[in-house]
């Protein structure tokens, strides 16, 4: 072996012995190139930085001292005087929070350490202070302008804005008063996000029998207990996802399952002329899709400034999860996007109440929807039967020639007259050789 050859091999040992392990814990990620340069700034924070990726960016710099403001806050109401004790236990925690970040983290570990406890505590308080509005200062900025408080709400889903859900818990814990109990902690962080989801997806207390939101409230606190499935619910952005989705995974699970037969569906305009009808469906989850009796069953969807960038981040949290069966969004995106191809599908779903329009455009939110699945795998779960009894009833004879009669004859007005036309000569000349 030549010296060189020599060399080289002990380079590439070296570095092989050098090669840490892949985190196991690993779950905070960045978003992969792909995915952001189809809309870099819905992943991107507009008024306030969580965890490291973020962090010192010269314009998210105002919101770094309300973050001291709320901690200084918080220790005034509980009598101390310094901030110590937190400091301590994240200091303890700092290693295992670190393990959490896909990529290293640059921070040293005085940097790192004080990012946890400032964010931890805005993020408990923000939660503590909307709920309970004896806590708010006067001059707070956040409950004073709509728009700081719906950026603050927007930010705090963001994919690569997330701090271990493990620590917003331990400072959680070390905060409580008599009032604090972890199902208050889940009911407030539900409440705060209401305003910017798309339709209905969290279960709010007050529409919900208290029995019902009970049984959510437990099964979020079992998972996030020391059990098995602990890895479900690591930071904010998974709780969020686990919210949502509580209600049709329940559903989901019940379901026998069946192989999907064709993996797509025609436009909604093509389906209306299969004869196919679309119907508004208030009172189900989001994601509650069905076809009943040649109708699609459709909750509606809103569509405002922020809807973009909550399904986008919640359909990115869902590439990373290690098991596709939980990707709710992007199997419900996945059938929008086949309903949705021009404006005009648009208009059909905003006339049956299906889409909620709030940006007035519906080439806009056309684009929308069509770009949300680009770079994106698809998934269908929880709709195999949608797709196969769509497709079904489209390849009935019946269905398909009065497809092409609309689409040939029902087109224009004088399309239509000059077929009723030959349709009335067609019967008058039957009637006279009768």
């Amino acid at each position: 072996m030549s010296e060189t050859s020599a060399d080289l091999v002990l380079d590439i040992d070296k570095k092989l012995d050098e090669l840490p392990p892949i985190p196991s814990e690993r779950c905070i990620f960045r978003v992969h190139d792909l995915l952001r340069k189809e809309n870099e700034k819905a992943y991107e924070p507009n008024v306030v930085a969580i965890g490291p990726y973020h962090h010192g960016k010269d314009n998210l710099q105002p919101m770094e001292d309300h973050k001291l403001r709320y901690l200084q806050q918080l220790l005034q109401r509980r009598n101390e005087t310094s901030a110590e004790r937190y400091i301590v236990a994240m200091q303890e925690s700092e290693q295992r929070a670190r393990k959490f970040y896909a990529e290293p983290i640059s921070l040293d570990s005085n940097a790192f350490v004080k990012m946890m406890v400032l964010d931890s505590c805005f993020i408990v308080e923000l939660l503590r202070k909307y709920v309970r509005k004896s806590l708010r200062d006067p001059n707070d900025c956040i409950f004073l302008l709509d728009h700081i408080e719906l950026g603050t709400r927007r930010d705090l889903m963001l994919f690569e804005k997330q701090l271990p859900f493990f620590i917003v818990m331990q400072l959680f814990n070390m905060t409580r008063d008599y009032s604090d109990r972890l199902d208050n902690l889940i009911g407030m962080f539900v409440i705060f996000f209401l305003q910017i989801t798309p339709g209905k997806l969290l279960p709010a207390p007050s529409e919900n029998p208290s029995e019902v939101f009970q049984h959510f409230l437990t099964d979020i606190i079992h998972l996030l207990a020391e059990n098995p499935r602990e890895d479900y619910i690591k930071h904010l952005l998974g709780l969020l996802h686990y919210c949502c989705c509580y209600e049709f995974q329940s559903m989901v699970s019940r379901r026998n399952i069946v192989e999907i037969k064709d993996k797509s569906l025609k436009s909604t305009k093509e389906l209306q002329e299969a004869g196919i009808k679309f119907n508004q469906i208030e009172e189900r989850n989001l994601f509650d899709i069905r076809f009943v009796n040649g109708t699609m069953e459709i909750p509606t969807l809103v569509v405002q400034d922020s809807t973009e960038s909550f399904l986008r981040n919640l359909i990115a949290y869902e590439l990373y999860l290690p098991d596709t069966s939980r990707n709710y969004f992007t199997a419900y995106h996945k059938v929008m996007d086949y309903l949705v191809n021009t404006s005009e599908d648009v208009e059909i779903l905003t006339q049956h109440g299906i889409i909620h329009n709030i940006l007035g455009d519906n080439e806009v939110v056309a684009d929308m929807i069509n770009k949300l699945g680009n770079s994106i795998v698809v998934s269908y779960v929880g709709y195999e039967e949608v797709y196969n009894n769509v497709n079904e009833h489209c390849r009935g004879k019946w269905n398909i020639w009065l497809a092409i009669l609309r689409r040939k004859y029902f087109n224009n007005p004088w399309a239509l007259i000059s077929f009723l036309a030959a349709v009335v000569l067609l019967l008058l000349t039957v009637t006279n050789h009768i």
